[in-house]
């Protein structure tokens, strides 16, 4: 029998374990720290390992029972069987923005059930911004240590604020899909604190033409699900996790229509 876990007690529970990360990435991040290349030619960094080595043994005492595919150990092959539950983690997300020091990386934890994001928490430590949501439950930010709640807003009358990737991006592909659009101001951001400013009412549109893994994203995902946005395939499917080889397809994140 599948165990029962409360969603608000489990992500007040997650939200000291990202800040307990996010303070080992700071450890790092004031230092002349090494970087590494991976198997896939991404960089990796000692705070990569040293977040997941604190996430890894703090969700299986608090959820022993659901496994976590988490991008390190995936990256050396380890991942664990998954069936209609599991933690997506990924310990730096926006490694590149920790390389280049612009603050923008985050720290995401995500909770999936039967494909789809339950709970997340993205903590940007550089910024002291910590996003949490869960379904039914809604969506919050704290920023300094003032918690408050967010939600997606509806589109001002002006036009869009669409958020893109900084170091991702695919200029001619975003433009060709914002043709017809009406957008007020386009504007970069790091990791998936793009997903967090659609659910905070800060943007209004992600359009993300290029590759992700699922731990990449699902955190925000469930932030900004929580907030009442969503996040759709370009064929209009809701975007699912648990899929083969954990890649995403093109997708659009979007607030209220």
């Amino acid at each position: 029998m599948t165990k029962s876990y409360e969603p608000s007690a489990l992500l007040d529970a997650l939200l000291p374990v990202a800040r307990a990360a996010g303070d080992e990435i700071m450890k790092i991040y004031a230092t002349d720290f090494e970087v590494r290349g991976k198997t896939d030619a991404s960089p990796v960094t000692e705070a990569d390992e040293r977040a997941e080595a604190l996430i890894l043994p703090a969700l299986a005492r608090l959820t022993p029972d659901i496994p976590v595919v988490s991008e390190e150990e995936a990256s050396a092959g380890r991942i664990p069987a998954v069936g209609e539950r599991f933690w997506l983690v990924d310990p730096l997300d926006g490694t590149k923005e920790f390389i280049s020091r612009n603050g923008e990386f985050t720290v995401n934890i995500a909770l999936i059930e039967h494909g789809a994001p339950m709970l997340g928490v993205v903590f940007a430590p550089a910024l002291d911004r910590l996003f949490a949501g869960a379904a039914g439950i809604g969506a919050t930010v704290e920023d300094k240590g003032v918690r408050r709640t967010i939600a997606c807003r509806t589109p001002p009358a002006e036009g869009l604020t669409v958020v893109a990737s900084r170091s991702h991006g695919d200029a001619a592909a975003l433009d060709a899909f914002l043709g017809g659009r009406k957008v007020a101001a386009l504007t970069n951001a790091g990791s998936s604190l793009k997903l967090c400013l659609v659910a905070a009412g800060e943007a209004d549109l992600y359009p993300r033409l290029g590759r992700t893994m699922e731990w990449d994203i699902a955190a925000g995902h469930a932030v900004l699900a929580a907030a009442g946005g969503r996040v759709l395939t370009l064929a209009g499917a809701p975007l699912r996790y648990g899929k083969p080889g954990l890649d995403n397809p093109h997708f659009v994140a979007s607030g209220l229509d």
